[in-house]
């Protein structure tokens, strides 16, 4: 498997992207901002999209993608996730106000996009990968993903705070290579994390103290604006496991 990161900021500016990350070249990891830096060749590529919930830094280019698209493609778009966050996209985006509901374009019969309901913790094989829903625990039905090549494995948590359910999981996990985990805000904004189901810095710190595996740990989804001031509380929180900070563009190989 080789993993790019498209976008991993808890908001836009400047070079900044909310969350979207490529699965070698046909698999997305949410369709954040981060997707609409993708060429058209690399666009029309995509056959699969996992969705971790349905709030809009996760979702926003979903939209845009199929539209784009579909043209150029013989098959349709799959979007890959939970029955609640299924029912949540029906009704609140593809529902012909905000966007064409694109399983009924150009027929239900041959349409541009379908939907695959997922289950946690029963894998998905693509190809020979294997993408699995993990525990989340956040504002709207949520979950993370653990993707196994087999030689390796990379757990990415999605939008969460506080979830033991999620370490009985990735505690099991004998070939887990890498850990990318959420830390939204600061720890002066504590309340405001534990209010929206996020994590700051401090909490951080707890929920790794459950994980009994080592990977490399990265940080996403830090907010613009206290980029620095969350790495710096991290690195003091922190002092098992040296979590780097998330970048665009960086690549997993696994």
């Amino acid at each position: 498997m080789r993993l790019r990161i498209l976008g991993c900021s808890g908001g836009i500016s400047g070079n900044l992207r909310t969350t979207s990350i490529l699965l070698d070249d046909d698999v997305l990891i949410d369709a954040g901002t981060g997707v609409g830096d993708l060429s058209m060749t690399e666009l029309s590529a995509i056959d699969h999209v996992f969705v971790t919930h349905s709030h809009l830094d996760h979702v926003a280019c979903i939209p845009f993608l199929v539209d784009t698209v579909n043209p150029m493609r013989d098959k349709p778009l799959t979007i890959h996730a939970t029955e609640p966050t299924v029912e949540i996209l029906r009704q609140n985006l593809f529902n012909w106000k905000m966007w064409p509901d694109f399983t009924q374009i150009p027929n239900e019969r041959q349409p541009y996009m379908r939907y695959q309901t997922l289950e946690v913790g029963k894998a998905v094989e693509i190809g020979g990968r294997r993408i699995t829903a993990l525990p989340a625990n956040h504002t709207v039905p949520a979950v993370g993903f653990w993707l196994d090549s087999g030689r390796g494995s990379l757990v990415f948590t999605g939008d969460t705070t506080a979830n033991d359910a999620l370490w009985e999981v990735v505690n099991r996990i004998d070939n887990l290579r890498y850990l990318i985990i959420e830390t939204a805000f600061s720890n002066a904004e504590k309340d405001l994390a534990v209010l929206s189901k996020h994590l700051c810095p401090s909490m951080l710190a707890d929920e790794l103290r459950k994980l009994k595996r080592r990977p490399e740990v990265y940080v996403t989804h830090l907010k613009p604006g206290e980029i620095e001031l969350t790495m710096q509380e991290v690195g003091e929180c922190v002092q098992d496991f040296s979590p780097s900070m998330l970048q665009n563009g960086q690549v997993f190989d696994f």
